[in-house]
């Protein structure tokens, strides 16, 4: 079985991808990328990849795209060890749990991300430079054109800010009975978030769930397992990338 993933470290997206790997004990090569040098948008990647993002999944010159869909094919590619109930009612609720972190912080803890770190490549562009950047990406050309050179205002980085803690108190909620993990075992469900928690922390944002016992112990449990450990090597962290990060930068409304 021949295993290629195209990615970069510090993708939420990938390393969500990359932690299900590490859990299956898949074998598999990985090509980095560097988002702001462009090598998603290259022609030769987007022969792979038309949206032009990562990750991308090449098993036996198979391609899967989508880090989702990535993950639920590992999971049925090999069912052992499962990262999903063999009850059907249950794997519905993962999936829906899978939907709603797709929808509601995947997209949420990219402002913030943007503000206080990756608007640093944009601001010595000019307006003609960040418009033609923005064209060139498939997926996220409204996002990149509403953030503009200057950053989302502080109204966005609050509702932002509001949807992530939205995630928050319906995971607390969930596990509020004592159990350490979404659904009672460790699923593709908890794997799609963590990232993304993993990012908050390394912004200096973990107070959207110090109060949360529930989330505490979620997110300890999760950050012990090896596979986490492995997936997230050295410039994973954006901190790892662009050293300490500050959460205090005035935003304009």
């Amino acid at each position: 079985m021949n295993t290629v993933l195209y990615n970069a470290p510090q993708s939420t997206c990938s390393q969500k991808v990359r932690i299900c790997l590490w859990e299956k004990g898949i074998v598999f090569t990985e090509e980095k990328l560097d988002l702001f040098a462009g090598d998603q948008l290259t022609p030769e990647y987007k022969s792979l990849n038309p949206n032009g993002v990562v990750p991308t999944l090449l098993h036996d010159d198979r391609v899967i795209v989508d880090s989702s869909v990535i993950i639920e094919y590992l999971e049925e590619l090999q069912p052992n060890p499962a990262l999903s109930s063999t009850d059907v009612y249950t794997r519905a609720k993962m999936r829906e749990w899978m939907r709603f972190f797709e929808e509601v912080p995947t997209p949420a803890v990219r402002v913030p991300s943007y503000n206080l770190v990756f608007l640093r490549h944009f601001r010595n562009m000019n307006d003609e430079e960040f418009a033609a950047f923005g064209e060139s990406k498939p997926l996220r050309k409204d996002f990149f054109l509403k953030m503009g050179r200057t950053g989302y205002s502080g109204r966005e980085m609050q509702q932002a800010e509001d949807r992530l803690t939205l995630t928050v108190s319906r995971m607390a909620s969930a596990m509020s009975d004592g159990r350490t993990y979404l659904l009672n075992d460790y699923s593709l469900a908890d794997i799609c978030v963590l990232p993304t928690f993993i990012r908050l922390e390394d912004l200096g944002l973990s107070r959207l769930w110090e109060d949360q016992g529930a989330i505490v112990r979620w997110f300890a449990a999760c950050r012990k397992r090896a596979a986490v450990k492995n997936a997230f090597y050295f410039t994973s962290l954006l901190s790892e990338q662009y050293g300490p990060i500050g959460n205090d930068r005035t935003e304009s409304d």
